[in-house]
């Protein structure tokens, strides 16, 4: 999905007309434009049009394409799901000193009140670590926050620092109590949804879009993609996979499902002669030292997000392994991209192409 040419709000909308809403939220909008997606012989509704958003939200430019017979419902709608997003950025934020998820590590060991939000991803993100053997940790925050240093100065860390942090990331101790809306942490472990929150957001602005009635939408926050119902007369959204710069890539044409890709080396640091991805491994505490990267086909971007990241870590031979073992339950597909001894780019999907 390409964002298309954007326009200026008019300084004239009152403040409580949804273009103003657009504004306070530093949306830019985009009027129709063509789709981009594959044919299916339908007849295309001449009344839809298609309407472009976006806004920066967690460190990133999330976008919005929705169907619309109207200009003013569907920037009602985009301004409602960006509301949204940055409502949750404000929940899982590790950034932000205020978030609920730093006032939670912060009043660890005691028992600290939880929103649904917070209870929600929470208890998804715990359930992906058991299934993925920690290869996605959420509670691996003191990794995260040492590896931050470590591309900063660009020496590794010491061991026994590396071995603290280690030490700190047992997922295993973060308690749910669901029924009384509350969490608890152990002192020293830091939770991290920086590897499930877009995409946890991604479904969560779909979700809204399609109750107020558009459901032929798609958003996209950075390398995560939701897509709902297809455009008119389509079958599916146009989605170009592209792990690198020299990666060919290749098209998928997604619906009602999403698409998350992790990985390469475009932000990659060199460190005593050997390359890191800026991608921690909670298994060794350091950055990966593999050269691949992984798209991941699911149901939904909070499952896409999450297992992108677990796939590389784990690598193709042990994540082709889990993704036969969730088949029962989750139906996944994999794009596997890495370079050669000779430098060639080299791609397969597991189990096939969608």
């Amino acid at each position: 999905m390409k964002p298309g040419t954007t326009a200026s709000p008019k300084n004239s909308a009152p403040a409580s007309s949804p273009r103003r809403i657009l504004r306070i939220l530093g949306i830019a909008c985009a009027t129709a434009s063509l789709p981009t997606a594959s044919p299916s012989g339908e007849s295309t509704p001449t009344a839809l049009q298609r309407w472009d958003f976006s806004a920066p939200v967690m460190a990133t430019t999330f976008h919005i394409a929705l169907y619309a017979a109207e200009e003013a419902p569907a920037r009602r709608a985009a301004a409602t799901a960006f509301t949204r997003a940055q409502q949750l950025q404000a929940i899982f934020s590790d950034y932000e000193p205020n978030s609920e998820l730093n006032r939670l590590i912060r009043a660890a060991p005691d028992w600290q009140p939880a929103s649904p939000p917070m209870l929600d991803l929470t208890q998804r993100a715990l359930d992906l670590a058991t299934a993925t053997g920690g290869a996605f940790n959420p509670a691996s925050g003191a990794l995260s926050r040492l590896w931050r240093r470590t591309r900063t100065v660009r020496r590794l860390p010491p061991t026994d620092r590396l071995a603290d942090s280690l030490s700190r990331i047992d997922w295993h101790q973060v308690e749910v109590d669901a029924p009384a809306h509350r969490l608890r942490l152990p002192t020293g472990l830091l939770l991290d949804y920086g590897g499930i929150a877009k995409g946890y957001t991604a479904d969560e602005m779909l979700r809204l879009l399609h109750e107020a009635g558009f459901p032929r939408a798609i958003v996209r926050a950075g390398g995560d993609i939701r897509a709902g119902d297809p455009p008119p007369g389509m079958t599916g959204w146009e989605i170009k996979l592209q792990a690198s710069a020299d990666d060919p890539g290749t098209l998928i044409h997604l619906s009602n499902q999403a698409v998350s890709t992790s990985g390469g080396w475009h932000q990659s640091i060199e460190i005593d002669g050997r390359r890191y991805s800026h991608i921690v491994s909670p298994l060794t505490g350091l950055g990966l030292t593999q050269d691949v990267s992984c798209s991941v086909i699911a149901p939904d971007a909070t499952h896409s997000d999450a297992l992108a990241t677990a796939f590389c870590v784990l690598g193709p031979e042990k994540g082709d392994a889990l993704r036969q073992r969730l088949a029962a339950d989750l139906s996944l597909r994999l794009r596997w991209v890495s370079h050669s001894s000779e430098g060639e780019i080299q791609s397969r999907w597991s189990p096939s192409p969608p």
